[in-house]
Order: structure tokens, then C-alpha cells, then sequence
């Protein structure tokens, strides 16, 4: 009888062990802290793609979860600040967008776990230890910022054929945009067209740089994505229209711009909300290996290119994925 007691008791006892493990007060709300370059306004798309991706996971905003959403404005300078205010508030994680936002975290989020999203090189820029086993108490997605340049720098001299100087905006301040130089510069070397640096660091900045970029002859630019420039996209977009340098954009956030080639962020927003799950179900960041994106999108505006005078090339219109009229 002892013997087939114990094997109920120790029958029972594996069943309820990951229950146990797995169960969460049910009257728990959990505080996630958002550490972000722009506001809710501008940030909408992507922040309506990470409660997408929590509300199919079988979570309710204000049920089970709420959010604290802090914005730089797009000021780097006030990430540290921001940083320590969600550690304040003691919230239960913080998902973060971009280098210096995780950097700031990562120095001043103390255990609280961190969840990343738009870092270009997380491994070089000493965020986590590697995508395999980022260690610590950081994990998410990179975006794989860096190696894409070179794809932006032909995609563009495609949509501009004749072009034979490019200008580059860039905050140089950002400790991940410098790698992202040297890639423009080989890939427009690599093409016969010379890379024109804009050093961008404050809202004051941008005005001037696109007066450099026409009193240099620039016939096109890139357009770096960080805080500064997110920030500005607007006005961004309004300059480059108003000077008509075709443009060459990181994000669909740039909206009204000629072409952007990169990362959904909405996409990588609702995949942030799996690492998110996983964290407050018990998992340890540390064991949860950083994702990197799989595709790449290409959108082109055609009223863009009309008001240029562009004509897209065909080359380009088949690896396009979303036309806009």
C-alpha cells in the first residue's frame, strides 16, 4: 500500500511540477516599460503591432497588463534618465528600439529583463554576449542595420542611374551609425559614385545639411535611422522633397519618401511580444537566443517619383514589395 501511495503522490507531484512553474497569479497586471525614440503618435504602427502580437499571446491591456511608455523625443541624451525612471517604477520588463536606448537599459535597468528590437550589431555594440546566448538579462531581435547599407547605397543609384554623388544623413553621435558609414562609403566606391557625409546630431542640424547636400551637387541621399532622424521623418521627407533629392529611407516610417528597403518593424514589434510572453511566463532572457530578421521589404512611392521625374526601372519594380500611388 506504502508503494502504490508514493507512486500517486510522486504521479501527482510530476503532473502539478510545471503547472506550478508555469502558473501565474491570476490577478497579476504586469508594468512593461517602454524605452522609445519617438512618441505613442508617431511610434503608432509599431505599437499597435506589439499589442497585436500580446492580445493574440491572451493578453488584455489593462486586464493583465499595462504599458509605461517613455520617448526620448528624439534626444539619445535623455535615455539614461528614462532608463532609470522605469526602474523606478520597479515595471517587470522593458522592451527597448535602437542602440542607444539599449545601452541605457542595459546600464540602468539593473535585473530587470530587457527586450530589444532595431539594434543593428547588439554583439559588437556589447549589449548581449552573442545571439546564441545573449547572457545577462537582454535578449530580442536585431535588425540587421549595418549589412543592409550597401543594398540601400544600389538600390538607389537604380532609381537614380545618372546619379554621381550621394549624400548621407547621419547622427555620427550614435555609437552604431559609424559602421553604417563605412559600409555607404565602400558600397558607393564599389559604384562609381562618390558618398557625401551629413553629420546630423540635433533638430537644428537638418535644415543645413540639406543646403550642404545641394551646394555639393548631391543628386540623391540616404537617410539613416536612429532617434534624430525618426524623430524628424517629416520634416525629413518635406526637405528632401522641397531640394528634390530622391531619397532612400530605412523604414516605411518615413512616409511620403521616393523608397525604403528594410525591416517591418509593426512585424518586429508583434515578434517582440513572443520574447515578452516568454519572459513573464519564467524564462530567462539569457537563454532565449536574439532573433534576426529573415526578410527585407522594398516600397517605393510612385507620386514621389512623378513629382521627381522618375521613372522606376524595371529591375527595381520586380523586387519591390509594396507600391505606393
Amino acid at each position: 500500500m506504502r508503494r502504490i501511495g508514493l507512486a500517486v503522490i510522486l504521479a501527482v507531484g510530476f503532473v502539478l511540477a510545471p503547472l506550478a512553474v508555469k502558473a501565474q497569479p491570476a490577478d497579476k497586471v504586469y508594468r512593461i516599460g517602454m524605452l522609445e525614440r519617438t512618441s505613442p503618435a508617431i511610434n503608432a504602427a509599431n505599437l499597435e503591432g506589439f499589442r497585436h502580437g500580446l492580445r493574440t499571446l491572451g493578453y488584455t491591456e489593462g486586464k493583465n497588463f499595462v504599458i509605461e511608455y517613455r520617448s526620448a523625443d528624439g534626444r539619445d541624451e535623455r535615455f539614461p534618465g528614462l532608463a532609470a525612471e522605469l526602474a523606478q517604477l520597479k515595471v517587470d520588463l522593458i522592451l527597448t528600439r535602437g542602440t542607444p536606448a539599449a545601452l541605457a537599459a542595459k546600464r540602468g535597468a539593473g535585473a530587470i529583463p530587457v527586450v530589444i528590437t532595431g539594434v543593428g550589431d547588439p554583439v559588437a555594440q556589447g549589449i548581449i554576449d552573442s545571439l546564441a546566448h545573449p547572457g545577462g538579462n537582454i535578449t530580442g531581435l536585431s535588425a540587421t542595420v549595418t549589412e543592409i547599407y550597401p543594398k540601400r547605397v544600389e538600390l538607389l543609384r537604380e532609381l537614380v542611374p545618372k546619379a554621381a554623388r550621394i549624400a548621407v544623413l547621419f547622427n555620427m553621435g550614435n555609437p552604431a551609425i559609424p559602421p553604417q558609414w563605412k559600409e555607404v562609403e565602400m558600397a558607393a566606391r564599389s559604384l562609381g559614385v562618390l558618398a557625401q557625409l551629413l553629420d546630423v546630431r540635433k533638430l537644428e542640424d537638418l535644415r543645413p545639411a540639406f543646403d550642404a547636400a545641394i551646394r555639393q551637387r548631391a543628386d540623391a541621399i540616404v537617410v539613416g535611422l536612429e532617434t534624430l532622424t525618426l524623430a524628424n521623418a517629416p520634416l525629413i521627407v518635406d526637405l528632401a522633397a522641397k531640394h528634390r533629392l530622391p531619397a532612400m529611407y530605412a523604414s516605411t516610417e518615413f512616409v511620403g519618401g521616393l523608397a525604403s528597403y528594410g525591416v517591418n518593424y509593426p512585424d518586429h514589434y508583434r515578434r517582440a511580444a513572443t520574447f515578452v510572453d516568454k519572459i513573464l511566463k519564467g524564462a530567462k532572457p539569457a537563454d532565449l537566443p536574439v532573433e534576426q530578421p529573415t526578410k527585407f521589404e522594398l516600397v517605393v512611392n510612385l507620386k514621389t517619383a512623378r513629382a521627381l521625374g522618375l521613372t522606376i526601372p524595371r529591375t527595381v519594380l520586380l523586387q519591390v514589395d509594396q507600391v505606393i500611388e
